[in-house]
């Protein structure tokens, strides 16, 4: 007698709960076992189109073949001498491409790193030196990270600060745009005027310039849920900080890398940060981060002040520079744009069809939906939200949530993404939300 087919998604996250603690969550219990463009399989054969991206880090699709390449080309070269004792061409290379590329007419510098949250921390760390000023901004719903800094910059209580106080002293929140939700009585703009007043509100009644020495500000909100803000506010609060000064930092960890229609997401707001801080999509999967920006600010830490054992890798830097030339001789920038437009008629047509979709929003390839209660206008339908995201799965589309309340479908498909498979994946969110609502 035949034993019973043992289901080896089952088997390996059995695995993982003896081996693994709870805290990194897993939004599915679906094991990879192959990924190559927009498509992922699992160890069960089962085929997935994907519009998580890895969190936003497979822009140029899994598993490039120009990325793998160069992977393999440097590992039979050397591994890893460390930067900071041997240094390599790759890595000056990587930064001199990054500083010509961030926006900003003026000279830059770029620091390699190895994630999203070592970047903005040593974008705080050369901000307060160049500055003498500690006090840091950031903004409601803003996600920045998962160490002591960054999650002190970190908005969203549960669960990324829930028992881990206290936090790093010094650190500020100011509102952030949300149309969708704000008073009606109000037009966008006099809510992005009111918005740019309350920062120089708070520059009088909360903390001094003179103790203030940046704001970090994403683009668009990611974990947030895809909030876009106004060119209007985005540039008022350029002003503000020029006028008091106050150092600008974009962090365009998840909308860099030609995600926004932009190749930099600060474009589409003719911004030019004072720093800029970059990870995900930088290397096609490999661990890489940058801090670029304004020579004379970066150079303000002395000798020895910033780095890390692994920040800036030969082989991610190889990775990083096969990433920046797939996205050029793709012209993937024009793609992202495309493939944006596209995302947003669909979703368009799919809310009319649906009262429990409430908006629509997203800037360039970046795109979401929010699910509200059909009943009750604007009423946030969290619940609803995971039915639908599970059946998406179950269907073969891997996607995520966002948003304070959790009732954000956030769309980050590879830009490589094939038009087949972009409207299979549209088609199967639809169905997922005929099914449940």
């Amino acid at each position: 007698m035949m034993d019973k087919q043992v289901n080896k998604n089952v088997e390996l996250h059995k695995r993982r709960e003896r081996a693994v603690p709870r805290a990194p969550y897993n939004i599915s219990q679906v094991y990879v076992d192959k990924a190559r463009g927009a498509k992922v399989q699992d160890v069960e054969g089962k085929e997935y189109i994907d519009f998580a991206g890895g969190i936003g880090i497979q822009n140029i699709g899994h598993n490039h073949p120009k990325v793998v390449a160069a992977i393999k080309e440097q590992v039979d070269q050397f591994i890893h001498p460390c930067f900071h004792v041997a240094p390599y061409e790759s890595y000056i290379t990587l930064a001199e491409r990054l500083n010509a590329l961030t926006p900003g007419d003026f000279a830059k510098k770029t620091i390699l790193l190895n994630s999203g949250a070592e970047a903005v921390e040593n974008a705080i760390k050369i901000a307060r030196k160049f500055t003498g000023k500690s006090g840091v901004i950031s903004f409601d719903r803003a996600y920045h990270g998962r160490t002591l800094l960054t999650m002190s910059l970190t908005s969203k209580v549960k669960p990324y600060k829930h028992g881990f106080g206290p936090f790093a002293n010094n650190t500020y929140k100011l509102p952030y745009p949300y149309y969708y939700r704000k008073d009606s009585f109000l037009s966008n703009e006099e809510y992005d005027d009111r918005l740019v007043e309350q920062f120089n509100h708070f520059l009088m009644l909360e903390a001094s310039p003179d103790e203030i020495g940046a704001i970090i500000m994403e683009p668009v909100q990611g974990e947030g849920g895809f909030i876009v803000p106004s060119k209007r506010f985005v540039q008022g609060i350029k002003r503000v900080c020029e006028e008091n000064n106050i150092l600008f930092i974009a962090d365009e960890i998840q909308t860099g890398f030609c995600r926004t229609g932009k190749l930099f997401a600060m474009e589409n707001f003719d911004i030019a940060p004072d720093l800029t801080t970059l990870s995900k999509s930088i290397a096609g999967g490999m661990p890489l981060s940058a801090v670029t920006g304004r020579a004379d600010v970066m150079d303000a830490a002395e000798i020895g002040q910033l780095g890390g054992t692994f920040g800036g890798s030969p082989v991610a830097c190889a990775a990083g520079n096969a990433v920046l030339d797939v996205i050029k001789e793709e012209h993937l920038v024009d793609k992202s744009r495309v493939l944006g437009e596209k995302m947003m008629k669909l979703l368009q047509e799919m809310k009319e069809r649906h009262d429990v979709i409430g908006d629509v929003r997203g800037l360039g390839s970046m795109c979401a939906i929010e699910i509200i209660e059909a009943e009750d206008f604007k009423q946030p339908n969290p619940g609803l939200t995971t039915t639908i995201l599970q059946a998406c799965w179950d269907k073969g589309l891997m996607t995520l949530k966002a948003g304070t309340y959790g009732n954000v479908l956030r769309f980050l498909p590879p830009v490589v993404i094939a038009d087949e498979d972009l409207e299979r994946g549209l088609a199967i969110v639809d169905e997922a939300i005929t099914e449940n609502k």
